[in-house]
């Protein structure tokens, strides 16, 4: 990283994942064309880390063996997944919350959690809740090259959505939501149909390679993890992606701009 390049901001995203008679199935939103950082993109639930999610250690299960920033991030997972999509992974006296208990839940909260005017550690003190970090799993970790204007050091996690919950999108981050196979989803990125950012699609690759939910998140425990932050350069009219090929994705380079006849794997 150089002197002029911006610090990365900690983020999380959620993978949320279902089976359905044609698979795996993930639950992805598409973003406020208003939006500075992939606006228009079809993206999974995140965001950055607030301040105050480092307040809600103690009320969490699955927090001890972790450090501060995991915990945090996990944290924070939860948080936009509930603020953005209405899905919440916590417990009340033991038992995981139902779907009416999230959408009573939500009614009285998620406004004031999205404005900022209540914190996902008052949330669970008032309602008696602990947040379930034990439900998430690392599914990969990016780091935002140093020449981009804005950078994010984001934590990818992946979760089995509860059953009886409403998934929906919020309105105002999110202008649409759906739930899809991964496959699906890179196809129709392949044919433009929807717009995927780079990171977004290798996550994408690497899920389709899963035969169910719980497969994804057994593969994902036993990966090595890997950061993952692109080497970007230039070939004529190309933009090359340089990440770890033990990363896992398949492969060490991607083109992601102009067209192909070339080995390397690439992305318009």
């Amino acid at each position: 990283m150089t002197d002029a390049s911006p610090p990365p901001r900690l983020a999380s995203t959620l993978l949320l994942a279902r089976d359905g008679a044609a698979g795996m199935e993930l639950f992805m939103v598409v973003r406020h064309h208003e939006i500075d950082f992939a606006s228009g993109a079809l993206v999974f639930p995140g965001g950055s880390v607030d301040q105050s999610d480092a307040k809600a250690r103690a009320l969490c299960d699955g927090a001890d063996d972790l450090p501060d920033d995991r915990v945090t991030a996990r944290v924070a997972a939860i948080r936009e997944a509930f603020e953005e999509c209405g899905v919440l992974l916590a417990r009340r006296n033991g038992a995981m919350v139902s779907g009416r208990e999230c959408a009573e839940i939500g009614a009285r909260w998620r406004t004031n959690l999205e404005t900022r005017e209540a914190t996902i550690a008052e949330v669970a003190k008032a309602e008696g809740l602990t947040l379930a970090l034990d439900r998430l799993t690392l599914f990969s970790r990016w780091l935002t090259p140093p020449m981009m204007p804005k950078r994010f050091d984001t934590f990818f996690y992946i979760a089995e959505a509860p059953r009886d919950h409403v998934l929906e999108h919020d309105g105002s981050e999110a202008v649409d939501s759906l739930w899809i196979t991964p496959s699906a989803a890179l196809k129709a990125a392949e044919s433009q149909e929807k717009t995927i950012i780079f990171p977004t699609r290798l996550n994408l690759q690497m899920a389709a390679e899963a035969r169910s939910t719980a497969d994804a998140i057994e593969r994902a425990a036993a990966r090595e993890e890997v950061l993952v932050m692109p080497d970007v350069t230039r070939d004529g009219e190309h933009l090359i992606m340089r990440i770890p090929e033990k990363a896992g994705y398949g492969a060490p380079a991607f083109r992601i701009k102009g067209m192909g006849g070339d080995p390397i794997p690439y992305f318009d």
